[in-house]
């Protein structure tokens, strides 16, 4: 074997390692590269604070400027290989996780190369290590558990997403309605302080830092939160009925290999019909 060729391999099966979330060694390493990445985020709301960080002085300091430095070599590591093995033409470091990989190892070495650098800044980018966490969406496809929430979460996204747009409209206008009739007082400064107070009141938190002072302004709010109400289960409602749909259509793929009756529940052992053992209701099976 050339030189060359064994390097494409070791590129290859590094690619496989990193990127495929198909096989169960792919699977455990992207779970480690996310519990890295939580824990590095937990130490990070754990350290007495700041700038002492870097000018190790304390014992407590110290082994947390240590951890930081240790987290940082494995996200480089991890950074330099996924940018190694990957093919040029998917383009990886332009890619939403390659941007976001990349900025997660810049701390350390940004207050190493320009200590002048505000702390709160890099503490910005250490706390973008939670990012990483959305590659745990990746994985829930391939687990038999979450298959059924991921399926229905992509079939009610046109619903989802007129929903929302709704929601939207509705925001822009009750929020000018409601700055034409303040006036500029009560807080209504702009368009979008009145914007950021019909969002407050539709979800019904209702905050209390703007609030309307003429009797047609409280009349407004008054029914912005009756539609908030009235609104507020509707996304629930959608993805509970595809939930459901794709919970009926896992029971009707399960078949006993004995009597051939389908109809089981996807936590069940035995055939409640023969008491034959089940196959395995693997991931990629839940996905046909």
């Amino acid at each position: 074997m050339t030189t060359d060729t064994a390097a494409l391999s070791l590129r290859q099966r590094s690619y496989r390692l990193l990127f495929d979330n198909h096989s169960r060694i792919g699977r455990r390493m992207e779970t480690f590269w996310i519990g890295a990445a939580l824990l590095s985020v937990i130490l990070l709301f754990l350290e007495p604070g700041g700038s002492a960080l870097y000018s190790p002085g304390r014992q407590a300091i110290y082994l947390f400027f240590w951890a930081e430095v240790i987290f940082t070599g494995i996200f480089t590591l991890e950074y330099l290989l996924r940018l190694w093995s990957t093919p040029p033409e998917q383009h990886y470091a332009l890619s939403f996780f390659g941007i976001v990989d990349l900025l997660t190892v810049l701390p350390l070495y940004i207050i190493w190369l320009f200590p002048q650098m505000t702390m709160e800044f890099v503490m910005l980018l250490r706390v973008l290590r939670i990012l990483r966490v959305l590659r745990v969406l990746k994985l829930l496809r391939y687990m038999s558990e979450m298959g059924m929430i991921w399926r229905s979460i992509k079939l009610a996204r046109h619903k989802l997403a007129m929903f929302f747009g709704f929601v939207a409209v509705v925001l822009c206008v009750f929020g000018g309605l409601m700055y034409a009739i303040e006036g500029g007082s009560g807080g209504f400064t702009s368009l979008a302080a009145a914007i950021y107070w019909a969002v407050v009141t539709l979800t019904t938190v209702g905050y209390g830092d703007i609030v309307p002072h003429t009797p047609l302004g409280r009349l407004l709010t008054s029914v912005l939160i009756l539609v908030g109400y009235s609104i507020i289960a509707v996304p629930t409602g959608i993805l509970t009925a595809y939930m459901s749909q794709e919970l009926q259509r896992s029971r009707e793929r399960r078949n006993c290999e004995q009597c051939q009756r389908g109809g089981h529940e996807t936590e069940a052992i035995f055939c409640k019909y023969c008491g034959s053992r089940l196959p395995p209701l693997s991931g990629k099976q839940n996905q046909k």
